[in-house]
């Protein structure tokens, strides 16, 4: 027993030994409370001034004592800047400061306002979080504080909307079981709520201030994160109606990431879901030191040059950079995909005027979560693979895209139109799309649902149920987004009437939403053909082949020179042919007119799959090739 005993403690000991030890404030605030604040400042002595990135948490101060962010960690030798961790009002070491309904706006104010007055401050505070550390530093922004330079916000933006809580009408359960759990009750507020009224009227205006931001932001979102959408609204909010001298400062980086908060996957990690992305890993720590760097330190680092906007797409696995989203959205062409009653996607219209898919939905056995943009503990969280728990159930309709002969990206909204029917008076439809892997992986890439009683609109006056004889138009936008589907993938659209515990189940019943009651087992339906032309309209750009094109007889004749330094394409056509290549994640290598034959140089290639393109006036030809040397 005493052996174990002093293993344990000289574990404590080791242990403790890598803690970082800062010196601990209670900062007044105005109203005479406190809030409790971890600081760590290398010398307090005011002989050496720092600029202070501030981080306000209600996920408790204390754990910031296992190492600082920005890939700063546990050794503050030579850090150029000092860390002030406060809790916030109501929460942990500031408890006793808890005040109904408080303004954590005015509380960041106060603190930076503490700051500046300290013997070690250089005057300058920037504040950096994900999530709701996030959140609160579009509260401080507002406030404006003469001495708030900048701010880092991650995964978080700062409105409150229905349809944040409420997406097509359906109250998103786990998403609120978590924000209970972490202590922000807002459960018996929200199911108050549950239609569109003056209360949400009011969130909206209080919670969306993009005029009030007087100070440069760098956003740092993911594409699989819940707040994504949000984010590139109040961006676009942010360039165009906050003040004049900052509009063109603020910037905007989107990896493949998820929100984060449990788990191995979070912001800047290779892991994301069921994916690893290490194109990706670190980007948002270096790039907000420099944004710190160039905003509080005042370093020349070329900062002021840095595109607006930087988003990864996922599938080609690279980086891209645009001046705005609306202006690379506005740029795409859009691809209308039908669903068949066979089960397919094709862009070629229905032959048939109409026929019918059903399923059956029982609440008592809803169609399970598996990853998405979750936030529950229990829960995974971002792309995972949904051909296992989802798909081989007997209450959901898939349709599925023949094999991408060539890389496909889609960048926007992705729209779905569906004509519905069932024999109860409200259900919902729950839409998954996914990514069809050649190994039969069908990864989750968005995910949306609706009320049908909603369809109309959100308020209670909109309210309508449906008629067991009746074919209902609904129209379902995703979150935007920019993904490649690559060759020998699948797109996949798969219909449920739940998608649980994300959100909650609808009884079928047409009765009270969010009670306890009687259930009823719905036969659902999906109308297609001409008559009813249910489809999936993808946004892309430069779209060189219908989806369902198969690649017919090669005219085109390639090979590798023996040194491995040209590829020779020869064409058994007589007629104009423009010849592109393509790389395995969808950039163009080489494009260009030819006449019989061409030699392209290769010796700066790298070895592996390209594919090359032949398009003439009436036909399009794609085969691939491999270079290796």
């Amino acid at each position: 027993m005493k052996r174990i005993f002093f293993i344990f403690l000289l574990f404590v000991i080791i242990l403790n030994a890598q803690l970082l030890q800062p010196f601990v404030k209670h900062i007044p605030m105005r109203d005479g409370k406190w809030l409790a604040a971890d600081c760590y400042v290398q010398d307090t002595s005011g002989t050496i001034k720092y600029p202070t990135i501030l981080i306000q948490t209600p996920y408790n101060r204390l754990l910031f004592r296992f190492g600082l962010p920005l890939g700063i960690g546990i050794n503050l030798d030579g850090c150029p800047y000092a860390f002030v961790i406060v809790d916030w009002r109501g929460f942990y070491g500031s408890a006793a400061a808890a005040v109904p309904n408080p303004d954590r706006g005015k509380d960041g104010y106060d603190v930076i306002e503490w700051i500046v007055n300290q013997p070690w401050s250089n005057g300058k505070v920037g504040t950096w979080g994900p999530s709701a550390l996030g959140k609160i530093q579009y509260l401080t922004a507002k406030e404006n504080h003469p001495n708030h330079i900048c701010a880092v916000p991650l995964v978080a933006a700062p409105q409150s909307l229905y349809l944040e809580y409420f997406p097509g009408g359906v109250y998103r359960k786990e998403y609120v079981d978590q924000l209970d759990a972490l202590g922000f009750g807002l459960s018996s507020t929200l199911l108050t709520h549950p239609y569109y009224d003056t209360y949400w009227q009011l969130a909206e205006w209080l919670t969306f201030y993009p005029q009030n931001i007087r100070i440069p932001m760098f956003l740092i979102g993911g594409w699989f994160d819940h707040n994504i959408q949000l984010m590139l609204d109040f961006f676009a909010a942010l360039q165009t109606q906050s003040e004049v001298q900052v509009r063109y400062k603020h910037k905007f980086l989107i990896g493949p990431w998820v929100h984060g908060g449990h788990g191995t996957s979070q912001v800047g990690t290779p892991q994301q879901g069921e994916l690893t992305f290490p194109q990706a890993v670190g980007w948002g720590d270096s790039l907000a030191l420099r944004f710190f760097d160039y905003y509080l330190r005042g370093i020349n680092n070329n900062w002021e040059n840095e595109p607006p906007l930087r988003f990864f797409i996922p599938g080609k696995n690279i980086w891209e950079s645009t001046t705005s989203w609306q202006t690379t959205i506005q740029n795409q062409t859009s691809i209308t995909l039908y669903l068949l009653k066979e089960g397919r996607l094709s862009d070629e219209p229905p032959t048939y005027h109409h026929d019918t898919i059903q399923f059956v939905y029982d609440p008592r056995n809803p169609s399970p979560t598996v990853g998405g943009m979750t936030l529950r503990n229990d829960l995974l969280q971002g792309p995972y693979d949904q051909s296992q728990q989802v798909e081989s159930r007997n209450d959901i309709v898939v349709f599925t895209s023949d094999d991408f002969s060539i890389p496909v990206t889609v960048t926007g909204k992705i729209k779905v139109i569906l004509w519905v029917s069932s024999d109860v008076l409200d259900t919902d439809f729950a839409l998954r799309l996914t990514d069809v892997y050649p190994d039969g992986r069908s990864i989750l890439v968005r995910e949306q649902i609706q009320r049908m009683r909603f369809r109309k609109g959100y308020s209670q006056s909109d309210e309508l149920f449906m008629q067991d004889d009746s074919i209902y138009r609904i129209e379902m936008n995703f979150y935007d987004i920019s993904y490649t589907f690559l060759p020998q993938h699948k797109l996949r659209l798969s219909i449920t009437s739940s998608n649980y515990p994300r959100f909650d189940i609808n009884l079928n019943n047409g009765g009270p939403m969010y009670t306890s009651g009687d259930t009823l087992v719905a036969r659902n339906a999906i109308h297609v053909g001409q008559y009813y032309p249910s489809s999936v309209v993808l946004p892309v750009d430069q779209y060189p082949l219908r989806i369902n094109d198969q690649v017919k007889e090669s005219w085109i004749e390639s090979f590798v020179s023996s040194d491995g330094k040209w590829l020779i394409v020869k064409l058994n056509k007589n007629e104009f042919v423009f010849l592109t290549i393509y790389d395995i994640q969808g950039r163009i290598i080489w494009h260009g007119p030819i006449d019989r034959q061409v030699s392209v140089y290769t010796g700066n290639w790298k070895n592996g799959v390209y594919y090359i393109q032949a398009q003439s006036l009436h036909e399009l030809n794609v085969e691939p090739i491999m270079i290796v040397r």
